[in-house]
């Protein structure tokens, strides 16, 4: 009956990007009124709108991304920021518009940014990297992945066997390429590498400019798509250093010239931040950084069927996104 009666959703609570951001002080070092650091999380899949499963929906990170930066930006107590990272990165617009935030941020306030990454910071989480002014890695962060993919998938050889026909009235030759019904020609997979070089062009080009201590005669090598332990990472120029958060922060506060500051995080009421470890949720109804549920309460869809997703469970388009793969024998 439900599915008869097409999409139904029933939401519970507002939606969290609908309520301001507040501000927890998570690590202090004394003093009073004195300089804060602030700590911005950057999770999850890059995309440049909300994710929505059966019972949550998180926020656009781009959005919170620009929000986020703009309360570090007019605070004049914020002399620095961390941008904490714990991405396999996402879709090629997404990666360049938050980037292109970070760097405008820096270039209309002055302050500094380190990037700390944490478990994966790959692809386009490595591409954000490449915006700050330092970057430090965990031991065991896994980082890299510098590249694009655009994945495809067709149905047509099972429509085949089972005598169904998709036929697509086109414009042109190549206005299908790419599509589910319809076999990949030699000529479609040409327009689709075209775009892919270009975007690759622009993402080596990026770290050529702004890792200069990558060796020039591993650069290819480095820049081929594979991934790197914080530690490897290191040794061939894509980080500054390994550490964790708390060398992170004594870097940002001595990019700021500032001996002692404040430790801050930004997120929604009633998803406060403890301490730096507590990543402040976007994620309506599921834990925040105080282990609660989200502000935005619990958004339940029945009977929802998403056509604009492929199976692999992304938008088709391309993407900075490193997918590891399990191969099972």
């Amino acid at each position: 009956m439900l599915v008869g009666c097409g999409p139904i959703t029933f939401t519970i609570g507002g939606s969290p990007a609908t309520k301001p951001l507040s501000m927890s002080i998570v690590q202090t070092e004394g003093g009073w009124l004195g300089p804060r650091v602030a700590i911005i999380d950057v999770s999850g899949m890059l995309s440049n709108g909300p994710k929505r499963g059966l019972l949550s929906t998180s926020e656009n990170p781009t959005s919170l991304l620009h929000e986020k930066l703009e309360r570090a930006r007019t605070d004049p107590r914020v002399k620095a920021v961390l941008l904490r990272l714990n991405t396999p990165g996402g879709t090629v617009t997404a990666s360049d518009a938050m980037y292109r935030q970070l760097i405008r941020f820096k270039e209309r306030s002055g302050k500094p940014v380190v990037a700390i990454m944490m478990d994966v910071a790959a692809s386009g989480g490595y591409y954000l990297a490449c915006a700050a002014d330092r970057i430090v890695a965990y031991p065991s962060t896994v980082t890299g992945s510098i590249g694009v993919i655009i994945q495809t998938i067709s149905f047509k050889p099972a429509m085949d066997r089972l005598g169904i026909d998709a036929e697509a009235i086109v414009s042109g030759p190549n206005k299908d390429a790419g599509s589910p019904f319809s076999k990949l020609t030699e000529e479609h997979r040409q327009v689709l590498r075209s775009m892919l070089d270009d975007f690759y062009i622009r993402f080596v080009t990026l770290v050529r400019r702004s890792r200069s201590g990558i060796p020039a005669g591993r650069f290819d090598e480095v820049t081929d798509g594979r991934v790197y332990s914080g530690d490897a990472a290191l040794k061939v120029g894509l980080v500054d250093e390994v550490g964790d958060l708390h060398d992170a922060f004594a870097l940002a506060k001595g990019l700021a010239g500032v001996k002692r500051a404040e430790l801050v995080m930004y997120h929604r009421p009633n998803n406060t931040a403890r301490t730096p470890y507590a990543a402040a949720s976007g994620v309506a109804g599921s834990p925040g950084a105080n282990g609660l549920p989200g502000p935005g309460g619990v958004q339940i869809n029945l009977a929802q069927i998403n056509l604009a997703e492929n199976p692999v469970g992304r938008g088709v388009g391309f993407y900075y996104l490193w997918q590891p793969t399990r191969l099972d024998p």
